[in-house]
């Protein structure tokens, strides 16, 4: 008899010490942001919108974690594509927040989530993430 395939997965606790980790990279830059952890099915595990963030901040900061996790890389490299005249990725289905901030969390080989962050700039919203996720899996072994 065959084993059924294993991989790892992201708990509700992991995904909280990644958004904490997000929260604090931000805080000690004073940027106020919007995070979002999300499975490696793209479904929303915790999110958090901080004080004085607009609320299109939330969907975004969401869509942002869904389409990394989902296409299992950086969103930002989608709006790269569209800007280099892959007009048609605009259409894809379930496919949102076409723009950087949202990073897909990667172990063992594996998509286990993704982290989408929104309120800055493109650049700032990615290193919120990268961060987070960083100080994440350094405490996790590879």
């Amino acid at each position: 008899m065959n084993e059924m395939f294993q991989k790892p997965y992201l708990t509700v606790d992991d995904a909280r010490i990644v958004l904490n980790n997000c929260k604090d990279e931000a805080k000690k830059n004073s940027w106020k942001v919007a995070v979002a952890v999300c499975d490696d099915g793209g479904h929303l595990m915790v999110f958090e919108r901080g004080d004085d963030v607009p609320q299109i901040s939330s969907g975004i900061a969401i869509n942002k974690a869904r389409t990394a996790a989902m296409g299992r890389r950086n969103s930002g490299i989608y709006e790269d594509q569209i800007n280099s005249g892959r007009g048609a990725l605009v259409t894809a289905p379930e496919v949102k927040a076409l723009m950087k901030g949202g990073v897909p969390i990667m172990f063992q080989g594996f998509c286990i989530g993704a982290v989408g962050i929104s309120n800055l700039k493109p650049n700032e919203d990615e290193h919120i993430a990268v961060t987070g996720i960083d100080q994440f899996l350094s405490g996790k072994e590879n």
